[in-house]
């Protein structure tokens, strides 16, 4: 197993235990050096709740931290089963949230991963056509406030059932994982014995390779990060269209990748690149064309690329009546409320809040006759993904007076003020 790391006073290496045969090993030897070196360790089992035995499950783990006297946080957690990206995609992001969750500034999270599943993560990355994700995973890298440790990645499979044999130790099998439905089972069950069978360092070479790889990332990445500053807009959201497309294919495709990554969204699919070249890039001005995956998009409009987590405009038959004295949920766009202290009296029929329907009016401050409300939304740059989940803010007799908190009336502007009030939209959450 690597070398401990120095974790700083008052910190706490946490361990990420399911109970199975390597994060069993993994516990029981930081345990063993924990009663030799001292320092904070503590257990983490996550109960996803999705097989039979996962009660059983969590209960051997709270036995057998006893018996280390390894204290145990059980956190159960609601797997998003119908996110697009597969379950054991959702599964392990759930996960990590959980283990997101407990962890304090300077705590090190320590996972059981070893050199076999670095194999096995390089041959499936090489398979979907993944660039510098062929560097796998890291024995040592900053997940949100700490750190993620993976000391066993340079440890077979085969040290690990001997060390749990020698020691006498009792772990879970998880029956899933004799399901080859799953691509890492078929992996591991099917194609790895017959790599190993005619190439016996077959494991050892594939994990090389993923080092060589990261090595070669490394290299590239200040670059990377250089040619992106020069692309991107000042809302790091957005990049510029005609810089990007000066850059070199190679290098663009770099600074795509590493956009969508740093705008926190699931990484590109392997023709995803392609696919905001063509499609993207290459179309006329007029167009807003965008490109969409797990749950995030890609749109190109008045000469940028603009990327986000995907949401449903307020459907169109939406309306309500408001008297804005308590925030309003609005269906997939988020809230409308007035901030303050409200100083007047407000009827709950006085206002509507509805989605746009086309043809609206407003009266904007300063101003002697109205506009239509379309044109100033474009005259504000609103994109119009965004004007789609806008509310509207109305009178009962139709006259507008707000929409979202993007732009108001001049008779409500003047409300507000009087009454100390602001108006605000916080859009839905993806």
């Amino acid at each position: 197993m690597a070398t401990i790391p120095h974790v700083q006073t008052g910190a706490c290496v946490w361990v990420g235990y399911s109970g199975g045969l390597d994060s069993t090993v993994l516990l029981h030897a930081l345990a063993s050096h924990q009663r030799r070196h001292g320092g904070a360790l503590r257990a983490l089992h996550v109960h996803h709740g999705l097989h039979a035995d996962a009660e059983d499950w969590a209960r051997h783990c709270i036995d057998a931290c006893a018996a280390l006297d390894v204290p145990l946080d059980v956190l159960q957690v609601e797997v998003a089963k119908h996110s697009g990206e597969g379950l054991e995609a959702a599964a392990r992001n759930a996960r990590h949230a959980a283990f997101a969750s407990l962890l304090k500034p300077g705590d090190v999270l320590a996972l059981a991963h070893h050199l076999d599943d670095q194999a096995e993560t390089f041959l499936l990355r090489a398979l979907r056509g993944a660039g510098d994700g062929l560097g796998a995973m890291r024995a040592w890298r900053r997940f949100e406030p700490g750190w993620l440790w993976r000391p066993l990645l340079d440890t077979p499979r085969t040290a690990l059932l001997a060390y749990a044999q020698r020691h006498g130790l009792r772990w879970i099998d998880d029956p899933t994982n004799a399901s080859e439905a799953h691509d890492r089972n078929f992996l591991r069950r099917q194609v790895m014995p017959l790599l190993q069978a005619r190439w016996p360092q077959a494991a050892n070479s594939l994990a090389a390779s993923a080092a060589l790889q990261r090595d070669a990332v490394a290299l590239l990445e200040a670059e990377d990060a250089a040619a992106l500053a020069q692309v991107r807009c000042a809302d790091p959201a957005c990049v510029d269209v005609e810089r990007l497309a000066a850059l070199p294919r190679e290098r663009r495709a770099r600074v795509l990748r590493r956009w969508i990554g740093g705008c926190g969204l699931p990484p590109l699919p392997a023709e995803g690149v392609s696919r905001i070249e063509h499609d993207l890039l290459k179309a006329s001005a007029d167009t807003t064309p965008a490109f969409a995956w797990h749950d995030a998009i890609v749109r190109r409009w008045r000469g940028l690329l603009w990327a986000e987590r995907t949401h449903v405009p307020l459907p169109s038959a939406f309306r309500q009546a408001w008297d804005g004295k308590a925030p309003l949920h609005l269906p997939g766009s988020g809230t409308l409320a007035l901030e303050g202290t409200m100083h007047s009296t407000i009827e709950p029929t006085t206002w509507i809040v509805h989605a746009r329907t086309g043809g609206e009016r407003i009266t904007l401050p300063g101003r002697t006759h109205s506009h239509a409300l379309k044109h100033v939304l474009q005259a504000l740059g609103i994109p119009p993904w965004i004007r789609a989940r806008l509310p509207v803010l109305s009178h009962a007799d139709g006259d507008v007076l707000a929409a979202g908190d993007l732009v108001a009336s001049a008779a409500f502007s003047e409300w507000m003020q009087a009454s100390g009030l602001r108006l605000r939209w916080q859009p839905a959450a993806a």
